[in-house]
């Protein structure tokens, strides 16, 4: 039998806390896990490094640490944010007649995790779990909008379409403070010239930005007049899967 692997180990040591016993030294992980001392000192090194546990400076002992709801935040998000919207979604493809889905953000990226296709036969999809990391996708542009400008210059130095963002960063912040204002992102044919797309925030309890509702289209059927109908529609339906959420919107906006 082969010896486990470091990662293994890793998450051996993790398995070891429990809401019954938070708290764990060295000695009793390592008789848990049946490695030795130094081995167990050194993965704490560095999943204290990582932020998945903590040391209690009293005690020395160890906790999980905050980083590990960092990891299971966008997932635990995604299941309660997807079974809530599904059919906020299905009624507001039904209304406008284009494509629904919803997006979480992962760090880096809007993740597509639930969509109801257009009745029409042209039409825009695709599959579950496409990212989008451009800056005038209209999902990313609702997940940045709460970024600080630091943030903000970071993506558009890493985004593959920085470069078409006139102005820059500071017109890039402009332009996510009018969607703000307005309750809803548009991307009108900017990262595709055959496709529309309008996204507006979910929130959470908290006032923070945990999804984002789009609607996409093809764009020969989606006039200037229309985006603001179908804009609306789709703030309108971020609103009522924040409210079924039990969330409300930020007081920054």
């Amino acid at each position: 039998m082969s010896a486990p692997s470091p990662i293994s180990n890793a998450v051996a040591v993790l398995r070891c806390f429990s809401v019954d016993e938070p708290l764990l030294g060295v000695t009793d992980i390592a008789a848990r896990v049946g490695l030795h001392k130094s081995s167990v000192s050194r993965i704490l090194a560095i999943l204290e490094t990582e932020g998945l546990v903590e040391r209690d400076e009293p005690t020395r002992r160890f906790r999980l640490g905050l980083g590990i709801i960092g990891i299971a935040g966008p997932l635990l998000a995604e299941l309660d944010v997807r079974r809530v919207a599904y059919p906020v979604l299905r009624d507001l493809a039904e209304r406008t007649g284009e494509t629904s889905a919803l997006l979480v953000w992962n760090g880096s990226e809007a993740v597509s995790v639930e969509q109801i296709p257009s009745r029409h036969q042209v039409k825009h999809t695709s599959t579950l779990g496409t990212r989008y990391g451009t800056a005038l996708s209209a999902s990313v542009q609702v997940f940045l909008a709460s970024e600080e400008s630091e943030r903000l210059r970071e993506v558009l130095a890493a985004a593959p379409d920085g470069s078409k963002v006139d102005g820059g960063t500071a017109a890039y912040a402009g332009r996510l403070a009018e969607a703000r204002e307005r309750g809803y992102a548009v991307n009108y044919g900017e990262t595709s010239p055959e496709e529309v797309g309008v996204a507006a925030p979910v929130h959470d309890h908290r006032g923070d930005v945990v999804a984002a509702v789009l609607i996409s289209a093809p764009r020969f059927r989606v006039s200037t007049e229309d985006v603001a109908f179908l804009g609306k529609s789709c703030a309108e339906a971020a609103a009522e899967v924040t409210q079924r959420l039990g969330g409300t919107a930020s007081s920054s906006g």
